[in-house]
């Protein structure tokens, strides 16, 4: 494990250039990822270069629940296998339209960070992992992607109440899952064809893996790096991080 490193360039460029240059190197990527909103194939996913990186989808809508995603984001971002190979992570969205965050409530409307979607579920490149946290906008759209998008997934993961969606798909269907436990009720009344999983803090099916409420999702993309790369990538991933939580260890097979 010593000679293990952990996958961070973008942070030492970040570091190194006291965040000026990393954020223009930042920004220069993102807009080569940005598609149409319409859907069109203005820039061609299939043109993406992944390189020797697993490309993970990133489920976003309206008031996504930022701890959900910013989690799992780390966890991705940070991990590797110490020899260039890590994860490269992308939006997708309805349309690449100003979406907000959760944050701040006056007359009765919510506003937090501001972002825009890399690409719409009409131009997406195939991921190898899903993601998706507790957002609004459950489209038939965003339905209808995750449910043909996870055949060639390895993983489909959900955290918080984005297993509400999830269960959506129809593709937990005869599963275990869990969800944050203040909405364990309604989603077992909801989906009666899945059973739900009150004590753990993520359920493994295999391909699909679901997490508990907000920093439960660090623990499930810590799984998924596990399985990936092994434990001392994400032993390297946790320190780096300073995340003291332990959730990731304790497997829970259905």
């Amino acid at each position: 494990m010593e000679n293990f490193k952990p996958n961070l360039s973008r942070r030492s460029l970040l570091a190194a250039s006291g965040g000026a240059l990393g954020a223009i190197t930042l920004a220069a990527v993102s807009s080569k990822a940005v598609g149409a909103a319409d859907g069109t194939d203005q820039n061609a996913a299939s043109s993406v270069d992944f390189g020797n990186n697993i490309p993970v989808a990133f489920v976003m809508g309206s008031h996504a629940t930022m701890i959900d995603f910013a989690g799992p984001w780390e966890v991705f971002q940070d991990a590797g296998d110490g020899n260039g190979r890590g994860f490269y992570l992308y939006t997708v969205s309805d349309s690449t339209d100003e979406l907000h965050t959760t944050g701040n409530m006056a007359d009765g409307k919510m506003t937090g960070l501001r972002f825009r979607a890399d690409y719409s579920y009409g131009n997406a490149p195939q991921p190898k992992i899903i993601m998706m946290g507790a957002q609004g906008d459950h489209t038939p759209a965003k339905i209808d992607w995750i449910r043909k998008a996870s055949v060639n997934a390895d993983y489909v993961f959900s955290n918080c109440t984005g297993a509400f969606l999830l269960a959506k798909t129809g593709l937990l269907d005869g599963l275990s899952a869990t969800t944050h436990h203040d909405y364990f009720d309604s989603f077992e009344k909801q989906f009666s064809k899945v059973k739900l999983v009150r004590t753990a803090r993520y359920v493994d099916n295999g391909k699909f893996i679901t997490s508990g409420g907000l920093t439960s999702g660090i623990d499930g993309a810590l799984h998924i790096v596990e399985l990936i790369y092994g434990r001392a990538a994400v032993e390297q991933t946790v320190a780096y991080m300073e995340y003291s939580g332990d959730g990731w260890s304790t497997r829970k097979r259905s």
